[in-house]
């Protein structure tokens, strides 16, 4: 490696290092080594290798020498052909030796890569839903991005650089001290010549790397939010377009400037080691050569000592760095440590059950809740803020009973923020109770089965949901529905499509079923959108349906057609349905009228309009508003 490779090199170690590393770790380190047993045949074939690799580079220096003097000594043709095929035969063997260490070395990264993300994606699955409406996306995907990708460093680069150059410097350092100890010497001393500006140098190129790191994230948040279908809109409506562009000009020009500085800072502290090494060649070349001269050192032992100062000065630069690099890994690894650390509050029994088979009663018995803290479900970190809010623990459901027969539907409804969306939470087991329990199944009062006893691909094959936001995946309409029953047919497709009243729709798109619906389904209209959610939960065929102000943000032509869909998905299914509109409910079994955490009324449609209480209330509001909306529509007469 020539010295200009080695400044190169250097100056990638330092300015990509993480500053601030932290203290040693024994447990980290424990846990890293967890990550790499399934690769420990690798590992040790890669040792050896890499050993290997350090005898043929220190020995391609050793003939070289030996052919000066076979030449200065006049040894005959023959010497200096075989040492020349030696060479060429050692220069085979390292490019090989170099090839199994690159192999080995990028086999066991990216296996660690894959083992960390398959870990991490598959912990975060398991978080309860409280997690993510905390957590930044970008901050969780960065962990499974950047993070990982730093820990895979300790195996593909730090892993490889120690032990080859550790190997490397013993031999460099054996061969050159034994050739001429004075030279030796001599050469380490211009060492700090070398370091000391690297260092410097180093660390105002690391600054100006993070700061165009920040620029460019910030950039890249900036083009994420304002370029999604729901951000564009919000710009177009409300933002300042002309405002938006010179934030992000004054971003990108000053990414400019800091790539141009980089750019002369790199150029003069290779520039400056480059110089250095040219001086360390010249000791070695006019020392050496005043020794040999005065018979003090063979002629080829200065060729041989000239040829292994790079491979002395390389090593020792590279170890030099190697505390910073490991530090560096070890904080990638307990970022990712800290996501695995994160226990999910929502778990599976090792002996859970499945469902009941048959139709499926749905029981509230006594439930009391309170949504976690954030202390118990996030991190700081990936809220972007400097302590987790501890606040929280206040019961939002005070004593919740209710039962649901096999086939009846039951409808809640009352104000905004009462607690009715927190009940379907409950029984999809997106949250868990306090106390009390929500059972499926059985024949009476307290004989179904807790949900939380239950196994989690039972529950979801046996519970459907639609929410109000109709959320859809930037896929296929086929993909979309497939969600919900992957091994779903064609022709199962277009039947929950026309019994949702999307077929003509649906026929027109050039692309069919085949067709992207956009993110989060925005080429769809509202309407549109929330008919596939409910051709999705059709597709799924559940026992069990949960509407959650499934109509809410609609407008009267698409709630008609909606409603006409969800009649086909209610239909000999256990309900329950939370409405806002008061109207779409009037048939359903049970009503339930529930404030602030509790069921204050309880009763049919009829029933509960006799009462002449809360329900009668919201009613009469709700008909005074839409007779309001009607003559305010009515042309004057």
């Amino acid at each position: 490696m020539s010295m200009d490779r080695v400044a190169w090199s250097s100056l990638y170690n330092i300015t990509t290092a993480k500053s601030g590393s932290q203290p040693f770790s024994r447990a980290t380190l424990k846990r890293v080594l967890g990550f790499a047993a399934p690769h420990k045949a690798k590992l040790i074939a890669f040792v050896l290798a890499s050993i290997v690799a350090a005898f043929l580079a220190v020995a391609t220096p050793v003939l070289a020498g030996q052919v000066v003097g076979a030449l200065i000594a006049k040894s005959g043709v023959d010497k200096v052909v075989w040492l020349a095929i030696l060479i060429a035969i050692v220069a085979v063997g390292e490019a090989g030796v170099g090839l199994l260490t690159r192999w080995l070395s990028s086999t066991i990264g990216e296996g660690v890569i894959v083992d960390l993300r398959t870990r991490v994606f598959d912990h975060v699955q398991r978080m309860p839903i409280a997690f993510f409406t905390r957590t930044r996306t970008g901050a969780l995907v960065s962990r499974l991005n950047n993070d990982v990708i730093g820990a895979q460093s300790a195996f593909a680069g730090t892993l490889s650089g120690v032990v080859s150059n550790v190997v490397a410097l013993a031999l460099t350092l054996a061969v050159m001290l034994n050739t001429s100890w004075l030279v030796t010497v001599l050469a380490m001393i211009l060492l700090p010549i070398f370091l000391v500006p690297a260092r410097r140098m180093g660390s105002k190129l690391a600054d100006l790397r993070r700061e165009a790191a920040a620029h460019n994230a910030a950039m890249g948040t900036q083009m994420t939010e304002r370029f999604s279908a729901p951000g564009a809109t919000l710009v177009k409506l409300f933002g300042r377009p002309d405002e938006e562009s010179r934030e992000f000009a004054a971003r990108a020009g000053r990414v400019r400037d800091i790539g141009i500085r980089m750019a002369m800072l790199q150029f003069t502290f290779v520039t400056a080691l480059t110089l250095v090494s040219a001086l360390a060649l010249a000791l070695v070349y006019g020392l050496g050569g005043w020794l040999a001269l005065g018979g003090q050192l063979a002629p080829g032992d200065v060729v041989v000592l000239a040829l292994l100062l790079t491979r002395l000065y390389a090593p020792l630069t590279a170890l030099s760095n190697a505390r910073v690099e490991i530090m560096s890994a070890l904080v990638s690894f307990e970022r990712v440590f800290e996501i695995l650390d994160l226990q999910p509050l929502i778990t599976e029994k090792a002996d859970a059950v499945a469902v009941p088979a048959g139709p499926v009663a749905v029981e509230f018995d006594d439930v009391r809740f309170s949504y976690p803290s954030a202390d118990k479900v996030s991190l700081a970190s990936l809220e972007d803020v400097a302590t987790l809010d501890t606040r929280g623990g206040e019961e939002v459901l005070h004593g919740i009973s209710f039962r649901v027969e096999p086939g009846q539907t039951v409808a809640l409804v009352g104000s905004s923020g009462a607690g009715k969306s927190t009940v379907a939470q409950l029984l999809s087991r997106l949250y868990d109770v306090d106390s009390g329990a929500v059972r499926l199944g059985g024949h009476g009062p307290g004989d179904g089965v807790d949900v939380r006893d239950l196994r989690f691909d039972s529950l979801r094959d046996t519970l459907g949901m639609v929410t109000q936001d109709g959320h859809l995946f930037h896929e296929t309409i086929a993909s979309n529905l497939r969600l919900a029953r992957p091994g779903a047919t064609e022709e199962e497709m277009w039947s929950v499509i026309r019994r949702a009243r999307l077929e003509p729709m649906v026929r027109s798109l050039p692309d069919g079923l085949e067709t992207v619906v956009g993110e989060r389904g925005y080429r769809l209209s509202g309407g549109e959108r929330q008919r596939l959610t409910i051709a999705r939960l059709l597709i799924k065929q559940p026992r069990v349906v949960i509407l959650d102000e499934a109509t809410a943000a609609l407008d009267s032509t698409n709630e008609a057609a909606v409603q006409a869909a969800l009649g086909e998905a209610l239909e000999g299914r256990t309900a329950v349905v939370i409405a806002h509109r008061l109207s779409t409910i009037r048939a359903a079994d049970v009503i339930l009228v529930v404030e602030d955490g509790t069921i204050v009324e309880r009763g049919t449609h009829t029933e509960l309009l006799a009462a002449d209480g809360r329900y009668t209330e919201l009613y009469q509001t709700q008909f005074a508003e839409a007779t309001a909306a009607v003559q305010e529509a009515l042309p004057e007469l």
